[in-house]
């Protein structure tokens, strides 16, 4: 899985990235500190799979990984090319989600690239730039089929289809918040839309805020509002302490989470996010030379699950012996769970579920 980070400049999306990376990108107090894109990777915790860890005590640990990218600052025009517009968009093409931060606090210290505070400006302001790098995709899109509909009626329910959605980009709405139907899904899947990519908005509040109550923050609630609209999810987060969080040791993370009412990191939040939003689970393989998590989509088949290991291993599938992580758990030992019946052989049209724990079969 692979984050995107995007926010206006000095809204605290570096600072942010630095505290759910350690990547110790360079953060400040003026815009367009973040010019060229920083990339940190980080695992994923699993407490499935720590436990696999301890019954199995693997020559090798591998959990699941998610790659952020911090990406340079947004200003207006950057459809047009105007700050560094056309490096933020083509670095936001490379990413699976956005992860867009805006800024709900108050600071005077703090300079804010438009002089005041105002979640709905900023979030537009950002929305409005991927939603005109639409809009000349599909005004060349609508092109490419009108020439194609004089020799082939097919293409004008296309066409219908292309000037609705463009009317909805006009109207300053992203394409994530479009009714589109399956089939109108599958045609447009060859022009990946920006507006049209998952978002999770990191509402940067205070520590007071989190201290008091963050319902009472107007500008929260504002980007609540707005996330609900576009089916976008919306986590309220707070960068400073995220960077005090990174610097302290694991034993006293818990009592200082617990302090501010949050059982979990900011990190462990947006990655459920993330998960959630993109479709993904992850099924485990577990044994003396290496437990490990691997991510697929849901819905996946067994082979195609099996692909994700190896690409032999999808070609050759024979079957795959699967034991839930519950039973698993239950029985204590994976020879206690085959002596009651609970390790299935599944073939190919079997759909993998969430903290499945597999070995396949296969032969080539």
């Amino acid at each position: 899985m692979k984050l995107g980070m995007v926010g206006l400049p000095n809204v605290g999306k570096s600072t942010l990235f630095n505290a759910l990376t350690n990547a110790g990108a360079e953060s400040a107090n003026y815009p367009f500190c973040t010019i060229e894109k920083n990339v940190g990777i980080v695992s994923v915790p699993d407490e499935r799979l720590d436990k696999l860890a301890e019954m199995y005590e693997p020559d090798k640990f591998t959990p699941a990984t998610l790659e952020f990218v911090d990406i340079a600052g947004l200003v207006k025009g950057a459809s047009k090319g105007e700050g560094l517009g056309n490096k933020f968009l083509a670095d936001i093409r490379e990413v699976d989600a956005i992860v867009h931060v805006v800024r709900c606090f108050e600071d005077g210290n703090i300079v804010h690239v438009d002089g005041s505070i105002n979640p709905v400006r900023d979030i537009e302001t950002i929305n409005l730039e991927l939603i005109f790098s639409d809009i000349e995709m599909i005004d060349r899109r609508i092109d490419r089929a009108k020439k194609a509909a004089k020799g082939d009626k097919k293409y004008l329910a296309e066409i219908d289809f292309l000037e609705r959605l463009k009317t909805h980009l006009e109207n300053g709405k992203s394409a994530r918040g479009f009714d589109f139907t399956d089939e109108e899904r599958e045609l447009i899947k060859s022009t990946p839309l920006l507006s049209a990519k998952p978002v999770i908005y990191a509402a940067n509040l205070s520590e007071d805020d989190f201290a008091n109550n963050i319902e009472n923050n107007e500008n929260y609630k504002q980007v609540c509002a707005i996330a609900a609209e576009e089916h976008s999810a919306v986590l309220p987060i707070c960068a400073q302490t995220e960077a005090e969080i990174a610097e302290m040791d694991e034993e006293d993370k818990p009592m200082f989470l617990a302090e501010l009412g949050l059982e979990v990191s900011g990190l462990n939040r947006i990655i459920k996010e993330g998960y959630s939003l993109l479709g993904l689970i992850s099924y485990l393989t577990a044994g003396k030379q290496e437990v490990r998590a691997w991510t697929i989509k849901k819905g996946t088949k067994a082979p195609q699950a099996a692909g994700k290991i190896h690409t032999d291993f999808e070609k050759g599938f024979i079957r795959a012996e699967v034991i839930s992580y519950d039973d698993l758990m239950e029985c204590g030992s994976m020879a206690a769970a085959k002596e009651k019946g609970l390790v299935r052989l599944e073939g190919k049209e079997y759909v993998m579920q969430d903290g499945d724990i597999v070995l396949f079969r296969f032969n080539v």
